[in-house]
């Protein structure tokens, strides 16, 4: 399948193949191995040093997170999202470019809240948008900083089957 993030204008941002691993109660969890194309609008791929795995949260949250495998730095990074949404195959969201994420020795960040406000003005965020953006990262921070789950251990299940796939030929 398809991971497809878009910018607020429609155009093509990330985008990788994955596996649905399967579902729990915090959403659909997708993987995907060491050696993924990554890649961003038309720009040439890069590839996945580690396994990684995509939550996509139940319910209208707007974030999603990644899990990286050791040793990448980071080992969660969270994206603010529109609500992402299924179309077929194709996972899609709007990526608002506000970020959490959990640094490997624990130190936790937000990052790109300059990026947030300078798209406000270019794409002409609303303020619905803007707001559900905004409460999405302190949501996830505050879940991250205090350990609570699905950012405490649920996700280390679903990375280990990550690190177990195959690579397929990327479709990128």
């Amino acid at each position: 399948m398809q991971v497809r993030y878009f910018k607020y204008d429609g155009s093509l941002h990330w985008h990788f193949d994955a596996v649905r691993l399967g579902v729990d109660r915090f959403g659909t969890w997708l993987g995907a191995p060491a050696g993924t194309a990554l890649q961003r609008g038309s720009e040439p791929p890069l590839t996945w040093e580690v396994a990684q795995v995509l939550l996509v949260p139940d319910g209208e949250r707007w974030w999603t997170a990644n899990f990286n495998a050791a040793p990448h730095p980071t080992e969660i990074y969270s994206d603010m999202t529109t609500v992402p949404s299924w179309h077929g195959d194709e996972l899609h969201a709007v990526d608002l470019d506000l970020d959490v994420v959990r640094r490997r020795g624990g130190r936790i960040e937000r990052l790109d809240e300059d990026e947030f406000a300078e798209h406000q003005v270019r794409y002409g965020y609303p303020a619905d948008v803007i707001a559900a953006a905004a409460a999405a990262a302190d949501e996830v921070f505050d879940a991250i900083t205090a350990d609570a789950e699905p950012f405490a251990t649920e996700f280390r299940p679903w990375l280990a089957r990550a690190a177990e796939l195959t690579l397929r030929e990327p479709t990128c």
